[in-house]
């Protein structure tokens, strides 16, 4: 659309369903690049993409014509369709339901940019759970643990 402009950075959050460690070091850069390519195919921007085995964290510049749903909704289903014809895993792979996406201001797409990066060192420190609930409170963000996490029952 003519005369159209923006500038909509997101930090994306999703996790492997029950928050299982199924995602493995040596088949992980495939998965990432290919949900950087996912993200890419809608029209929005992938900056990077990096997680550990039980969740993904990506920076996207997202296109206005997409919508965040629709955006999570063909990223998370069609890289679980990759990984399930890929047999990356003895079992069927699942993304757990619901995702974050927390906007941002320009000037923290480095700092975002650098912690995605480092989720390997930083998971050393603070398990998920930890990290995604300071992300939720640090943001304001109103929630029921109840429904944030799906345990195994």
């Amino acid at each position: 659309m003519a005369n159209t402009y923006s500038q909509i950075y997101l930090h994306l959050v999703f996790a492997v369903k029950y928050r299982r460690a199924a995602i493995l070091k040596k088949w992980s850069p495939s998965l990432y690049s290919v949900i950087g390519n996912l993200i890419n195919e809608t029209g929005c921007k992938t900056f990077i993409v990096n997680g550990v085995e039980d969740h993904v964290h990506c920076l996207v510049g997202l296109k206005p014509a997409i919508s965040v749903s629709e955006l999570m909704k063909s990223v998370k289903a069609k890289s679980s369709k990759f990984i399930n014809e890929e047999r990356l895993t003895p079992t069927r792979f699942e993304w757990q339901t619901g995702y974050g996406a927390f906007s941002l201001h320009r000037s923290r797409v480095n700092q975002v940019y650098r912690y995605i990066q480092n989720q390997e060192e930083h998971h050393r420190k603070v398990a998920f759970k930890e990290e995604y609930t300071n992300i939720l409170t640090d943001l304001g963000i109103k929630f029921d643990p109840q429904y944030t996490f799906q345990n195994l029952s």
